[in-house]
């Protein structure tokens, strides 16, 4: 039992934190959609992947470092933990003083590649300029509270999380209804919020007295490239569903205009909930196998992943089931048309089902980059899209059009679930013919 508590300690506050990050996600739309209506709500969709880029970037660097940062810490190594700490904090910064003119350059560019067209096109333009002057709120944000969760603060990188959303859901009332900023204000309020998470990350290290390290022993490169392998899996992983986002919405864009993009919009948005949910048992429960990896406890590692396991299924049965039956009235939260309400109602049942498959396949991907299962990790993470695209390319022919593009959403997660399922069989026996891993020798 003592071993549940401490698993339920750890993933209960990261999902609630995640939780609370989807309606963080959604919350623009929410606002821009019922002030500015359907085009805004649709030009907001197309322009997310590109703030979400910015946060996949700080968490695949955060969560690298503190997945090292874990194991270190696991196998007594206190020094290279603090080695670890600082590379990921100066990889931070630099990705942030690295896409923040990048962004102002080439975001229309990179908006016409979505699909935006005519008044989706300026109002994403309008929103991604003013979210790129927030860049490094936002990739510190999202960089720092894994090092919070590994350091034993589930609650506080909670408190961190809750603190930012709070603040975008208060911002977005004032600048986008009260004073009518529109997309601008959308923009500084997601800005905004996360530099208050960042800021409250910050505080919590100095309270701790976290010490940064710059006696790196020569070492700094490899350290540098063990952070980025390792942050490849979480960067994938956060940002994976909006390479399907921007597939998907260029694919409804062909086969079916601009009402097929809008009517995505809220579907996305609410996929994007139970997505962060699953996400927040997966990243909840790293901390908890990558310590169990770096003291060479493999049994232990694998109970808090089966648990985790069980816990994403549930999750994903239970909350798909109660957005199944509130279909009707789910796109209204966005000031959706009647029609397109409609429409969302009859596709919103068919992206349900491929949470029930992606429940699995992100546990077993969290598990795999947690102790050092970097290649497949990232074959389940990247294989995903490259599923998508292949069968984004079949299916609307042979379903007669845009419904087809519905259909290969499931389709390319029941496909990862299979590649996860496979991998885990292959961990099985790899484990059974040389026992237990050793931890990587430093």
């Amino acid at each position: 039992m003592e071993l549940h508590k401490q698993f339920l300690r750890a993933v209960l506050p990261s999902m609630l934190a995640f939780a609370l990050s989807g309606v963080y996600a959604i919350a623009d739309g929410f606002f821009v959609g019922n002030a500015l209506g359907d085009q805004a709500l649709a030009a907001i969709n197309v322009a997310y992947p590109l703030t979400a880029f910015l946060q996949a970037v700080g968490t695949g660097i955060g969560m690298g470092g503190a997945v090292q940062y874990a194991i270190s810490m696991g196998s007594g190594d206190e020094r290279l933990a603090k080695r670890y700490f600082t590379i990921s904090l100066a990889l931070l910064a630099a990705a942030s003083l690295l896409l923040t003119p990048l962004f102002l350059l080439g975001a229309e560019r990179v908006l016409l590649l979505f699909g935006a067209q005519d008044d989706i096109l300026v109002l994403g333009e309008e929103y991604i300029r003013w979210v790129s002057v927030g860049a490094a709120f936002q990739i510190l944000g999202t960089g720092t509270v894994p090092f919070i969760r590994n350091m034993g603060g589930s609650v506080a990188a909670m408190t961190a999380m809750v603190a930012g959303f709070c603040t975008n859901i208060l911002l977005d009332y004032l600048l986008v209804w009260k004073f009518p900023l529109g997309m601008a204000g959308a923009a500084a309020a997601t800005a905004i919020g996360q530099g208050v998470t960042a800021a409250v990350c910050l505080g919590y290290f100095m309270l701790r007295k976290v010490r940064l390290s710059w006696d790196l022993g020569g070492r700094g490169p490899a350290l540098v490239r063990r952070v980025l392998t390792v942050g490849l899996s979480p960067f994938g992983l956060t940002f994976s569903p909006n390479i399907a986002l921007i597939l998907i919405n260029k694919s409804a864009a062909i086969y079916g205009g601009a009402a097929a993009v809008t009517c995505y919009a809220p579907v996305s948005y609410i996929a994007s909930v139970i997505m962060l949910l699953l996400q927040g048992v997966s990243d909840g429960s790293q901390p908890l196998v990558s310590r169990s990896y770096g003291e060479g406890r493999q049994e232990r590692a694998d109970r808090f992943r089966n648990m985790a396991y069980l816990l994403s299924f549930v999750t994903a049965l239970l909350s798909g089931g109660g957005i199944y039956l509130l279909r009707d009235q789910v796109a209204a939260l966005f000031g959706a048309s009647p029609e397109v309400a409609a429409e969302v109602a009859r596709i919103l049942p068919i992206f349900l089902v491929g949470f029930l498959f992606m429940a699995v396949s992100r546990v077993a991907t969290a598990c795999f980059y947690a102790t050092g299962r970097d290649l497949w990790a990232c074959m389940l993470i990247y294989g995903e899209p490259l599923a998508l695209l292949g069968l984004l390319a079949v299916l609307p022919a042979l379903a007669g059009g845009v419904d087809g593009t519905w259909l290969a959403v499931p389709a390319s997660q029941l496909t990862a679930m299979l590649l996860s399922m496979i991998f885990m069989v292959l961990e099985r026996r790899r484990s059974d013919a040389q026992g237990a891993p050793r931890t990587e020798d430093r």
